[in-house]
């Protein structure tokens, strides 16, 4: 075969697309998909996702990854905007992707009261059957390798997105209730890492030293990972030292007392109220908030 036949030629285009995991076509989503990984010019490659989107061309991945290299950029109110201006024009698949980037691009910019927002909705839908397009897994992808996750993993891991949140705002016993519903699902041990902060921000120093020991005793999936044994150590001899000398133990920080939190949970489970009478399993375990919180 001559070195300059067709055929080798093909072959070769087939190669470079494959290493460089840049898409086959001329179009404009494939132009931004070079720059971004090929040139390395994410400026360039803004300009046709742009392009790309306006065109219809491969609409769903065009605004996830415009919006994903506009945070490399330090340019995430764009990126949110665009998320939120655009999104009609992609699919109903894509809509659970967009808003994990935009929970994303929230926490890049410290918008919490968003983050809480969204996060309610997507509890919502998983809560009203609606979620995954009704099927009990979707695949999801982290690292270029695709992974299984049932509903009761991202039940778990919204609560622990929201427990996180509410930390944020110190609201530790909001972030208390809801990270004890997320064990209570699905137990992992950074979670639990978490649980324990918020018991600590609470001055409950015996509690909170039950659940790390949990986590150093290898109890909690998760619990061998280095970071996690590292962070429930560091915690541990934290709540060591305040036990150990109790006059150091400051005024609770809490931003409202228990009867507005009561108040505030009855808020939530009528947000979460179902539109229909079919309820998926996990949501029997969430609609006990406000009755353990009155034992």
């Amino acid at each position: 075969m001559e070195a300059g036949s067709p055929q080798k030629s093909k072959k070769e285009k087939d190669l470079f697309h494959v290493i460089h995991k840049v898409p086959s076509g001329d179009g404009p989503y494939v132009k931004a998909k070079h720059a971004q990984l090929v040139d390395k010019d994410p400026e360039t490659a803004i300009v046709w996702f742009w392009k790309a989107i306006n065109a219809g061309d491969r609409v769903d991945s065009a605004l996830k990854d415009m919006a994903v290299v506009m945070k490399q950029l330090d340019r995430t109110e764009e990126a949110i905007e665009a998320v939120r201006s655009f999104r009609g024009r992609c699919s109903k698949q894509a809509q659970d992707s967009l808003d994990n980037v935009l929970l994303d691009l929230y926490k890049k910019c410290g918008k919490i009261e968003e983050q809480i927002d969204l996060i309610k909705r997507k509890l919502r839908l998983i809560y009203q059957g609606e979620a995954f397009n009704g099927k009990p897994t979707k695949t999801a992808r982290s690292h270029g390798k695709k992974f299984q996750v049932s509903v009761k993993q991202e039940t778990s891991r919204l609560l622990g997105n929201l427990g996180w949140a509410y930390m944020q705002k110190a609201n530790y016993i909001a972030a208390e209730v809801v990270y004890q519903k997320a064990q209570m699902i699905d137990p992992d041990a950074n979670k639990a890492c978490n649980l324990a902060l918020c018991l600590m921000k609470q001055a409950r120093y015996d509690e909170a030293r039950l659940v790390l020991e949990n986590v150093l005793q290898g109890v909690l999936p998760g619990s061998d990972e280095i970071r996690s044994r590292k962070r429930a150590e560091e915690l541990y001899m934290e709540v060591a030292s305040k036990q150990a000398h109790p006059e150091l133990m400051g005024i609770l920080g809490l931003s409202f007392d228990d009867a507005d939190f009561v108040k505030m949970l009855e808020q939530v489970m009528n947000e979460w109220a179902p539109t229909r009478s079919k309820r998926l399993p996990i949501f029997e375990e969430i609609s006990s908030f406000r009755d353990q919180l009155a034992c």
